[in-house]
Formats: C-alpha cells, structure tokens, sequence
C-alpha cells in the first residue's frame, strides 16, 4: 500500500510520542533530554492545531511512520509571518524517502496558508546530517550557526538555521487575508 500524508488526529498522538521519545532518547536532532509524556505531547499538539497551524502525518498500512508540523518562530507578533518546522521519522521508516514527502506537503501548506518563511532549527545540524541535506534538496538555505549551544550524550552540539521564503518572502507587503495576519487582527493588532 502507498504511503499517505493526512493531517494528525488526537488518536494518532500515541504513535507520535513513541516516535519523538526515540529521537529524545537516542538523537540529537531534539535538545530535550527526557521524553515528554503522552499528556504533554498531547498539550504542544492542541496548542498548534487550535491555533491552525500544520500538524501531519506519514502512515502506511494505517502505522505513523513519521510526522511534521509547523509552529510560531517566535511569540512577537513581528514574526507572525513565520514559522518554524519541526519533522520527525521512525526509526525504521528513515531513508525511505518520508521526511521529503512529509516536509514538501509541510511546506505547501504552509504557503497555502499565507506565511513568507519557513525557518529551520537544526540541532546538531552538521553538513552531512540528514535534517541539513532534507532541507537543502528542498531549497532551503544556511542563515546561521550556533556553535557549542548544546550539550547531549557527551558532547557539545551546534545549532544551523536554514530559512526558505514562501509566497514572495519579503519581497512583498503582507497579505491582508493570511491566516497569520487574519490572526493578528482578529486578536486587535493593527500591522
């Protein structure tokens, strides 16, 4: 059976605290030392998906095999026009081609949905890491390294931002009927 992109449901937050408990236990892609629980992956999902940001999932024969969404940057309301991604693949599942499947529907959503940069925190994110080269093959460029900013199993790491502009980046003036900007003034701000 082919592999599926769909939005995530709450019945599907079991499989994805496994899958992000691996990555905290054994990776460095994720700065958390200590997994979250269920409740609390439970608590970062509804805060993204009530806010209408892009929250998916890979599944074959109905098993997550990974997942992606995208988030606020930053709590400024400067920054609304951007988020950050986040993607996350099971164990078995890597290099089969998920997380690019995943990331491209990530990225059309997230043009669909009026925002003008997609930023990239990379954790460990050396040239040859697999976050590094998914988000180069799909246009992304280097903005910026953090070097030594953290320290896990044993070792310091570096953080890389890599950014692509959607819908003309900033090249443009906002558009009025963003889902960013129709947020912003629903809430009283004027930009």
């Amino acid at each position: 059976m082919s592999m599926k992109i769909r939005h995530a449901l709450p019945d599907d937050l079991d499989r994805i605290t496994e899958i992000y408990a691996d990555a905290v236990l054994n990776g460095t892609a994720s700065y958390e030392l200590d997994p979250p629980s269920r409740a609390e992956m439970g608590e970062r999902y509804n805060s993204l998906t009530d806010a209408g940001y892009p929250y998916l999932v890979a599944e074959r024969d109905a098993v997550i095999l990974g997942y992606a969404y995208a988030g606020p940057f930053r709590a400024r309301p400067a920054y609304r026009f951007i988020v950050e991604d986040s993607i996350y693949v099971a164990p078995e599942a890597k290099g089969a081609g998920i997380g690019k499947t995943l990331m491209q529907a990530l990225i059309d959503e997230s043009t669909v949905l009026g925002f003008r940069q997609i930023i990239a925190v990379i954790g460990d994110g050396h040239a040859d890491s697999a976050s590094v080269q998914l988000h180069e093959r799909l246009g992304f460029h280097y903005t910026g390294r953090m070097e030594g900013s953290g320290y896990k199993h044993g070792r310091w790491l570096d953080t890389v931002f890599m950014q692509l502009a959607l819908n003309g980046g900033a090249t443009l003036p906002p558009d009025p009927g963003s889902m960013p900007e129709r947020r912003f003034v629903a809430k009283g701000g004027k930009g």
